[in-house]
């Protein structure tokens, strides 16, 4: 069970289909860092950045909404051309990809697919943390946390 928080970021609409999330994922994190999203960002709450998988219309074969952005102690405070989002808390798995990104997390994700009956998954919302270890080129590490019943 984690405790939910608040993130403010940016989003977008996507889907898997096609390799369409590839490609809007890639523009999404590149937009993050070309507008120092990052530093816009007031009342952090830590130095770690999140990719949230949300809004599923369904399941991971259909639309869903990824939002990359930060914790933060309030949404009182959402600059302009952010959006802020709060997640309650809720049961989750999770699982550790280690190696070179975004490859190691593509593989994780791939296998969490496959399985995904046996893990009896929610589809409230699934993230990614990205701290201190997922910057270490070949050695990465990013924790994948997938809602289950």
């Amino acid at each position: 069970m984690t405790n939910g928080f608040k993130i403010i970021g940016i989003e977008t609409r996507t889907t898997n289909q096609g390799n369409q999330s590839q490609q809007d994922l890639g523009k999404l994190w590149a937009q993050f860092y070309a507008d120092n999203i990052f530093d816009k960002i007031p009342n952090k709450v830590s130095g770690n950045v999140l990719s949230i998988y949300t809004d599923y219309k369904s399941d991971y074969t259909e639309d869903y909404t990824t939002i990359i952005g930060v914790p933060v102690s309030t949404l009182n405070d959402v600059p302009d051309g952010l959006i802020g989002r709060e997640f309650k808390p809720d049961n989750f798995k999770k699982f550790v990809a280690k190696g070179e990104m975004p490859k190691a997390i593509v593989d994780v994700w791939l296998d969490i697919w496959k399985n995904d009956r046996e893990l009896n998954r929610k589809y409230t919302y699934d993230f990614e943390v990205y701290g201190e270890k997922s910057q270490n080129r070949l050695n990465s590490e990013v924790e994948i946390y997938v809602a289950i019943k």
